[in-house]
């Protein structure tokens, strides 16, 4: 009961992190009709320089680490993506009200990965001073286009079994889309230049020293359009914020056991593990969007994208990643 209560309080500590004040602040200021508007040019700039930050500190941790390490993780991001995308096909999308593909790509837009999650999760972590491995943001795309590819195949599968049409499903478009987003752009270019360059004095005196502030932005903005999509929500069946509500916390603690077995195996560390559920539980909100919606036209982005933005992605950043903290510091004692 003492161990019980003492988890409780640590989670509740964890609301008091800015990053979870700015994201609760924007829900706020949009519910009392704020005339605050930031232009979707300064988002898209703040999401770059935050996944050019992450991207940079983990190619240079990559050029560090023993690769071996990374291989039961990035496995394990592989096949959390891929279960994601099965539990919704057979879960959301089997439910009465639920158009089968709509259910397919929700599904996919939560096997897929939030940038804007993941460093909400390195800000409050960096904060609580609990350390990881810092090649474990590279983790993001061994669980993004796994989950993608999947939901477009299924969904193509069973558009074309219903209209009776043998024409194959090709799966080098669905990656190439995927790895064309800009979020994912940002990430891989970022990595990409940590690894094979020596970036470490524009990563100290630019991206590093911006990365709070920029993160708080961001949070803001998220906030307001959390409340915003609210209204394309309401339009779809309710099963869609039932599903937003639970999913993102069932995926994330599935994904806190697979790094429990990986720490357990190899010495993956627990704000490794921390980070894996963090990136499980959360949604695509940048690079997956246009993707589904070009890989599954038919499908209702007002399903998607407003169970994504308004419910999961709250969920995830202000429950998520307090939850998954506590936890950690329950079973790891760290």
């Amino acid at each position: 009961m003492e161990a019980l209560l003492e988890f409780f309080t640590r989670f509740l500590t964890q609301f008091q992190s800015p990053t979870l004040a700015f994201l609760i602040g924007g829900i706020l200021i949009a519910a009392l009709g704020t005339k605050l508007e930031i232009p979707d040019a300064i988002y898209k700039f703040v999401v770059f320089m935050l996944l050019m930050r992450v991207g940079l500190d983990g190619g240079m941790s990559i050029r560090e680490a023993n690769l071996a390490d990374m291989l039961l993780p990035a496995f394990f991001a592989i096949l959390i993506g891929i279960v994601i995308v099965l539990i919704g096909r057979f879960t959301l999308a089997l439910l009465p009200s639920v158009r089968t593909e709509d259910g397919i790509a929700t599904a996919g837009l939560f096997g897929a990965v939030s940038g804007s999650t993941l460093a909400a999760a390195i800000v409050v972590m960096e904060s609580e001073g609990i350390s990881y491995e810092h090649w474990a943001p590279a983790l993001y795309p061994f669980m993004d286009i796994p989950a993608l590819v999947m939901a477009i195949v299924l969904a193509n599968l069973y558009l074309r079994h219903r209209d009776g049409t043998s024409e194959k499903v090709r799966i080098w478009p669905i990656v190439k889309e995927s790895l064309q987003g800009s979020a994912l752009s940002a990430l891989l270019l970022g990595i990409a230049i940590g690894l094979f360059t020596q970036p470490e004095k524009v990563f100290e005196g630019f991206y590093d020293p911006l990365f709070k502030g920029l993160l708080s932005v961001l949070m803001l903005v998220m906030g307001m359009e959390a409340y915003t999509r609210l209204n394309e929500l309401r339009r779809v069946a309710h099963w869609y914020a039932v599903y937003a509500l639970i999913a993102p916390l069932v995926h994330g603690l599935i994904a806190f056991g697979l790094g429990y077995i990986a720490h357990i195996l190899t010495g993956f560390s627990p704000g490794g593990v921390v980070l894996l559920a963090v990136i499980a539980g959360s949604s695509s909100d940048i690079s997956g969007p246009p993707t589904l919606r070009a890989g599954i036209p038919t499908a209702n982005p007002s399903a998607y994208v407003g169970a994504s933005t308004s419910i999961g992605t709250p969920v995830a950043i202000a429950i998520g990643i307090p939850l998954y903290i506590g936890l950690a510091q329950a079973v790891f004692g760290i």
